[in-house]
């Protein structure tokens, strides 16, 4: 019985949080209902994170950010944020301070997508959307922003 609820339990949080499909005998609406407000609060936590990307993006940010989290499990915010800000930058559409917030990240830790981020222990360089961070001894430094 208690495998049964634990499988029942893990699908419902896969149609909530990784765009699974809705388990039997839930009603779509409050499933919906709540697969959004998941969405809503985990942009929030993400903003908190990255707040140059999200206020770069300004009115955009909840759709773009929920648009890319839709179907996508968390890996937490930071991480979440990061991957974001990689997209957008190969996709030509990281807003400037988004670009500037993301280089500083680069240049502090490294961060290979799949393990969470780790403090890089030599100097650095880092470059997204034309901006230009360094980090020496454990400061970083914005050397160039990006182009406005």
């Amino acid at each position: 019985m208690s495998g049964d609820l634990a499988a029942r339990q893990a699908e419902l949080v896969a149609a909530l949080v990784a765009g699974g499909p809705l388990p039997p005998g839930f009603a779509p609406a409050p499933v919906e209902a709540a697969r959004r407000a998941l969405l809503r609060k985990r942009s929030g936590d993400v903003a908190r994170h990255w707040p140059l990307l999200a206020a770069g993006l300004g009115a955009d940010w909840p759709a773009t950010f929920t648009a890319w989290a839709d179907g996508r499990p968390t890996n937490g915010s930071l991480r979440d944020g990061w991957d974001l800000a990689r997209k957008l930058s190969d996709q030509g559409t990281l807003p400037p301070l988004g670009a500037e917030e993301l280089a500083a990240r680069e240049a502090a830790s490294h961060y290979d997508g799949h393990r969470p981020p780790r403090p890089r222990r030599m100097p650095a360089v880092a470059r997204a959307g034309g901006a230009v961070a360094a980090q020496f001894a454990g400061r970083v430094r914005l050397l160039r922003p990006a182009p406005r």
